[in-house]
């Protein structure tokens, strides 16, 4: 057992912790959190969404401003029609023959009596040539009846001369009498023969005018239905023959015949104003009048034919041609005549307290364009500020705003 004393306890003050020692822990950066690129996902998914929403193109209905004529705001009443000729014929020979010479086309213009086509007639002219030589001669033995005439009436004198002074018989006297008669009544003879041979003449004459086809008056013409070699007979009845040679019309003579409903028919009288627009050439309207209605009915199709004369002529119009008239309630005036630009109404819309229409640009955005409003012109309504042509949006959104991408709604 040792005698030294025992150890002291140990102090509080050793036991405790030395902090000083302790190394402090340091925060990593938020962007290297798992949170923080968690959070910028969504908010990027968000965001695309928000832009995706922005851009996309809105569905709407397209409409274009029209060239519309004022001229449907006076129409009582429309039709569709059809060109035709009032004079019109198909031109053939009264005599048959075939065809020789044909010396017009399609189109061409024809004066009234213009030979335009022969048959064969070598016939027919070897038989006027000798009508022409029976009236020569019918005419030499006239010359030759008349100085026999004379003669014989010179005789007769010399012999009244003679028996007046008893130097001859009376029988004499009376054959020289009978030989004046016999000459005077021969020449009645020789101008009745020559009357005879003139009309034979005629007659041969006619028959060779027959071979000769003549524009019956100044047309032009339409179709061509033979051909050089063909058989041409009035009664194309018969197999490898033909009737007319060509069909011609008088354009001075053109109009529009239109059906018209026998509901709507008392909107139509006699020498009312009317416009005519034709279907080949939608620009070109001219101006007409209500010729006559022709007091026949349909019965098929309830219509009465009502005939409109042109008061304006085109060198464009051609028979056949398809039409629309416009009966009107007064004559036009100049400036109705005239095309305005004009759109649906439901393209008209209100923002800020004017009016406007959101035309369509080039890559498919839309921007307000201010107009002016004015009447109606049928179903669309006239407005100044765009040129027609322009594509514009029909009954357009409320939420539609300038630069707006738009694309034609599905139907």
């Amino acid at each position: 057992m040792s005698d030294s004393a025992p150890a002291p306890p140990p102090s509080l003050s050793r036991l405790a912790i030395d902090r000083s020692t302790i190394r402090p822990r340091q925060r990593r950066p938020f962007w290297k959190r798992w949170w923080f690129w968690l959070l910028l996902a969504v908010a990027l998914v968000l965001l695309a969404g928000f832009v995706r929403g922005r851009s996309a193109a809105i569905p709407v209905d397209f409409a274009t401003v029209a060239a519309a004529y004022p001229s449907a705001s006076v129409a009582v009443l429309n039709a569709t029609g059809r060109v035709v000729a009032q004079r019109r014929a198909s031109v053939s020979s009264k005599g048959t023959g075939r065809l020789e010479w044909l010396g017009v086309q399609e189109g061409q213009m024809v004066k009234e009596g213009e030979i335009i086509a022969r048959l064969e007639n070598r016939d027919v002219a070897a038989t006027r040539e000798q009508a022409a030589a029976q009236v020569q001669a019918a005419r030499a033995n006239l010359a030759q009846g008349v100085a026999e005439l004379a003669d014989a009436q010179a005789a007769l004198k010399r012999t009244e001369d003679l028996a007046k002074q008893n130097f001859i018989s009376g029988s004499a006297l009376d054959t020289a009498e009978a030989r004046y008669n016999k000459a005077r009544a021969q020449i009645d003879t020789l101008k009745a023969q020559i009357g005879v041979a003139e009309a034979n003449l005629r007659a041969a004459g006619v028959s060779y005018d027959q071979t000769l086809i003549r524009a019956p008056f100044t047309g032009i013409v339409l179709t061509k239905s033979a051909n050089v070699g063909d058989i041409v007979t009035p009664f194309s009845a018969a197999a490898g023959t033909t009737g007319a040679v060509v069909t011609m019309a008088d354009m001075e003579t053109l109009e529009v015949e239109a059906d018209v409903s026998e509901a709507s028919i008392s909107k139509i009288a006699p020498n009312q104003p009317a416009e005519i627009q034709l279907d080949a050439f939608p620009e070109l309207r001219l101006l007409g009048e209500v010729s006559r209605v022709v007091p026949t009915v349909d019965r098929s199709k309830a219509t009465l034919l009502v005939k409109v004369k042109f008061d304006e002529r085109d060198p464009r119009v051609l028979p056949d041609m398809s039409t629309k008239v416009s009966f009107l309630a007064r004559p036009l005036t100049a400036a109705e005549r005239a095309p305005v630009p004009a759109v649906r109404p439901d393209a008209v819309v209100k923002r800020d307290g004017a009016d406007v229409v959101f035309v369509v640009e080039a890559d498919s955005t839309v921007k307000p364009v201010p107009v002016k409003v004015g009447p109606k012109v049928g179903d669309l309504v006239r407005i100044e500020g765009l040129a027609a042509g322009t594509r514009v949006v029909g009954n357009p959104p409320e939420r539609l705003a300038a630069g707006a991408r738009v694309e034609a709604a599905k139907k």
